[in-house]
């Protein structure tokens, strides 16, 4: 059930602007999904998921097998948005200068040496971090930094990320000899974690269409950084209806075992629940999605819609729930069924 007419009236003014903005928003995503779709073949969900981490300011963890086309996914963006785009390739002998820059002694014109500093991969607009989970935990606490302070720190040099920034981490979920499990405070800082899945079988012809043919057709840019801003700030001026939010926050109050809105298999499987942060997350890809339907005002379906790839990877299961194979989708799922609508919250 919609619940944006709860917001009030809104001035004619600020309606039509609210329209334009919203047409104009979901103009723009349109033009980038065609080309990403010039590319990588299916996988909808998690082309939406992408670009809500991308236009919400957000950061995203795509977990899949090796071979979907993650890596291809985030290069494909970088390219249609003409982003400053970098690779980094974690492995266990990474260190945190190989990613954040170092000082490096180099040749003047006349003969001479100087020290100069020499920019990192995480020096950029949007960074794909290739399975993140093989490098050690000093170098992935460099990549915190940089995920939460929008800066990168190398002794007394501190250097401030350039707008619009934007982090894709990748992992494998069944290889995990030479990995370090992320920690539960880098979890949370992303934004969403999206599960890519095999294709459909009418998508494995698209894909050799695009990759064993004479041609490949490549992305072409069709924005720019700036109007990334620009759409992160449409999408921070989304109304959000008191019934909204606190739809939000008793879904993550649920998460949370022992809390009054918990359910018993929460209690039972959850040894932490989401954090303020999840609410925040909730609020922000719902606005997104709200944009993406024509609408000014997020609904109760847009915080339910968003909320797995939200929550999932900051319900941290205990040893009863790993031992009995419970997911934390399965816990998030008995949330939403548990956690009554707006309309019917006393």
């Amino acid at each position: 059930m919609s619940v944006a007419e709860s917001a009030g009236p809104v001035p004619v003014e600020t309606a039509e602007a609210a329209r334009a903005a919203a047409a104009g928003f979901k103009n723009v995503c349109g033009r980038l999904k065609a080309e990403v779709a010039k590319m990588f073949v299916g996988q909808h969900d998690v082309v939406d998921g992408v670009l809500t981490a991308l236009l919400a300011g957000g950061h995203v963890l795509l977990e899949g097998v090796p071979g979907l086309g993650k890596t291809l996914l985030v290069r494909t963006l970088s390219e249609a948005v003409s982003l400053r785009f970098s690779r980094i390739q974690f492995t266990p002998d990474l260190m945190p200068a190989d990613i954040q820059g170092t000082t490096v002694l180099t040749e003047t014109a006349g003969g001479g040496h100087e020290l100069s500093f020499q920019e990192g991969p995480l020096i950029a607009n949007l960074v794909l971090a290739d399975e993140i989970n093989r490098a050690t935990p000093k170098t992935q606490s460099a990549l915190l930094e940089a995920m939460q302070e929008r800066q990168v720190t190398i002794g007394r040099r501190t250097i401030i990320l350039e707008e619009p920034y934007c982090v894709m981490a990748t992992q494998n979920p069944v290889e995990q000899e030479g990995t370090y499990p992320l920690p539960e405070a880098q979890l949370d800082r992303f934004l969403l974690k999206l599960l890519v899945g095999y294709p459909a079988e009418t998508e494995y012809h698209g894909i050799l269409d695009r990759t064993t043919g004479a041609a490949v057709e490549a992305a072409q840019p069709v924005t720019d950084g700036a109007e990334i801003v620009r759409m992160r700030a449409t999408v921070r001026a989304v109304a959000e209806p008191d019934p909204a939010r606190t739809y939000a926050v008793r879904l993550v109050l649920a998460t949370q075992p022992n809390s009054d809105h918990a359910p018993k298999s929460v209690t039972e499987n959850a040894a932490l629940g989401a954090s303020p942060r999840g609410v925040q997350g909730l609020i922000l890809a719902a606005k997104v999605r709200a944009l993406l339907d024509d609408r000014f005002a997020i609904a109760t379906d847009d915080i339910r819609a968003v909320a797995l790839p939200v929550l999932r990877h900051r319900v941290l299961l205990n040893y009863r729930a790993q031992s009995a194979n419970v997911t934390a989708d399965a816990l998030i799922e008995d949330v939403l069924a548990a956690v009554p609508a707006p309309n019917a919250v006393a």
